[in-house]
């Protein structure tokens, strides 16, 4: 993963919901002479932060057993004004799952004000993966060890 769009996991219920964090920091590469006049966070950010944190949600549900691939959104909203210097949380929610594919939606919000929403958000299951390293990379992106990842897991 290139670039990171959350910084923290604060709840996760395994199969369920995901709930973490992201700070946008102008000093975010992705910003640099993005807007001429103001600096703003992209919409697609926004996207790309509740996939990220969701597609985790979906490999957590499967034991890491899997890889998931967004490879559908639909009823996308962002708030067009969203500047950077904010701390906004980050929700997603499970509505279904199985072996072949996982639906779910997200939306972000700023001291409780929706700023970004999906309705829909399909993955994609891939099978050929390392259990012990997506579980590795989960922990390390999410600022946790593998005892507290499995602490957190059952909400």
């Amino acid at each position: 993963m290139r670039f990171l769009f959350y910084d923290t996991v604060h709840e996760l219920t395994k199969g369920k919901y995901i709930r973490g964090a992201k700070s946008f920091a102008l000093s975010e590469e992705y910003l640099r002479r993005h807007f001429s006049k103001k600096a703003l966070v992209p919409g697609v950010i926004h996207i790309e932060a509740m996939a990220q944190l969701l597609g985790w949600a979906v490999i957590h549900a499967h034991d890491f057993r899997i890889s998931a691939v967004m490879s559908l959104i639909e009823g996308v909203t962002v708030h067009p004004r969203l500047k950077p210097g904010v701390t906004v949380d980050i929700h997603g929610e499970i509505i279904s799952t199985s072996k072949r594919d996982s639906l779910g939606r997200a939306w972000m919000t700023l001291e409780g004000e929706t700023v970004a929403s999906m309705d829909r958000i399909i993955y994609s299951h891939f099978h050929k993966v390392d259990p012990t390293e997506l579980l590795n990379r989960f922990c390390y992106y999410s600022g946790m060890d593998s005892s507290a990842a499995q602490g957190i897991s059952e909400g």
